[in-house]
């Protein structure tokens, strides 16, 4: 199982463009065989971050998404839009791998 992280740096003006970006993408990560754990907007303090916490059973797996997703028509106007609409400046990526307690 990995789990990925993704930290935007978003514009804090386009929050709503950010958000109906978000809405774009967590049935399209559940649509390739991820389970989407939401995305974390800006509440209190920065006013700049969001995070997208999203889970595939393997790397492997989720590399197979990728490289689904830059052929699917849904993934590539959600990609469009962020484009368009500028909502998000920077992001950056990371995997994680879960413990549990038992």
């Amino acid at each position: 199982m990995v789990t990925c992280y993704l930290k935007y740096v978003i514009d804090p003006y386009k929050l709503k463009e950010f958000e109906h970006y978000g809405k774009l993408w967590i049935p399209l990560v559940e649509k390739f065989g991820g389970q989407h754990h939401g995305y974390f907007l800006p509440s209190e303090g920065a006013n700049d971050i969001a995070l997208a916490l999203f889970t595939f059973p393997s790397l492997a797996e989720y590399e197979r998404y990728r490289q689904q997703s830059m052929e699917d028509a849904e993934c590539q106007a959600a990609f469009r839009y962020a484009e368009e609409t500028r909502c998000i400046l920077s992001y950056e990526r990371s995997f994680f791998r879960p413990l549990f307690g038992r």
